[in-house]
């Protein structure tokens, strides 16, 4: 099982800056990938950037250029940090994360959710 603690999230300007985290724990061999999500009102989730553990990252053509993704594999940890923010990203950002389990099999884990809200 593994629990996601997420924090970061609120209110900022348009042109402002937010630095998401997740933090994972529980009983697990290893952490495969690491990744944010975010869900806006009325769209589907959407994946916005992962991470793997050998430091392998991706970002969504919409975020690039102003959001980057980073881990730190001690603490079993994944950032999101979120610069140039615009309204359009505005949204309930989840992180997730795949596991590998003590027996051997691969599952997935949800955060609770941070809301990130950016006015014009």
């Amino acid at each position: 099982q593994v629990q996601l603690v997420e924090s970061g999230g609120g209110l900022v300007q348009a042109g402002g800056s937010l630095r998401l985290s997740c933090a994972a724990s529980g009983s697990f061999r290893s952490i495969n990938y690491m990744n944010w999500f975010r869900q806006a009102p009325g769209k589907k989730r959407e994946l916005v950037a992962s991470s793997t553990t050998d430091g392998s990252t991706n970002v969504a053509d919409s975020v690039k250029g102003r959001f980057t993704i980073s881990g730190d594999n001690a603490k079993n940890t994944v950032y999101l940090q979120m610069n140039n923010l615009k309204p359009e990203d505005t949204a309930v950002y989840y992180c997730n994360v795949v596991v590998l389990s003590r027996s051997g099999l691969s599952f997935g884990s949800w955060g609770q959710g941070t809301q990130v809200t950016v006015s014009s």
